[in-house]
Formats: structure tokens, sequence, C-alpha cells
């Protein structure tokens, strides 16, 4: 693979409608701030509700939940070269607002 097949940070977010699991995510209606600092970084705000998930640069008025990470590590995160506990624990992710909706929210994508 070269490095220009690599995925972005960017990509990867703008992927997540088409890897959603609606099934999983059933009920759930929120709005998430992902902020992703560093090279690639940027700021998304994804929207799941009755059953779809929608995703758009920018930020949230009033999210359920902020996600803030190095832009590289949610790479590695989503292609399964970092476990997403270990990093939290680490304090490579920082969780503001629902932390119940962030554990929740793994199962919610086809990640890898």
């Amino acid at each position: 693979m070269t490095m220009t097949e690599a995925p972005t940070a960017k990509t990867l977010v703008e992927s997540m409608p088409d890897v959603f699991l609606p099934e999983k995510a059933a009920g759930v209606n929120a709005v998430v701030q992902y902020e992703l600092t560093g090279e690639g970084g940027g700021e998304w705000v994804v929207t799941i509700a009755d059953g779809a998930c929608q995703v758009s640069e920018g930020r949230a008025e009033s999210p359920a939940m902020t996600m803030t990470m190095d832009a590289g590590d949610f790479v590695d995160m989503t292609s399964g070269k970092l476990n997403a506990t270990a990093a939290f624990m680490q304090g490579k992710i920082k969780l503001g607002g629902d932390f119940g909706l962030a554990t929740r929210m793994m199962g919610f994508f086809r990640l890898g």
C-alpha cells in the first residue's frame, strides 16, 4: 500500500455512514463531536438518529459527547492497531459528556 492509499482521519470519519450498523444503534439519537488534533486532524459532527448515521465537518452546538484525540491515534484505533480502552487509559482519548455512549458507540460500526 502506498502512502496515498493509507486511510486518513478525514476519510475514516467520512466513511462512518458506510460502516454503520443501524441494528446495533436501535433507539439511539445522539450528536457526537469529534475533535481530531495534529496532522490530518479536524472537527466533525457525527449524528446518529432514526437508524442512520450522518457526518458533517464543523462543530455541534450541544453534543451528547465530545471525543478528542490525535488524528494518527484515531486512524490506528479504527484500523485495530490501537485498542480503544487502552488508548483511553493512556490518556490518548479524552471524552466529555455521555461516557456510556462512548463505550456503546464502538459497537455501532464495522471496524478494521
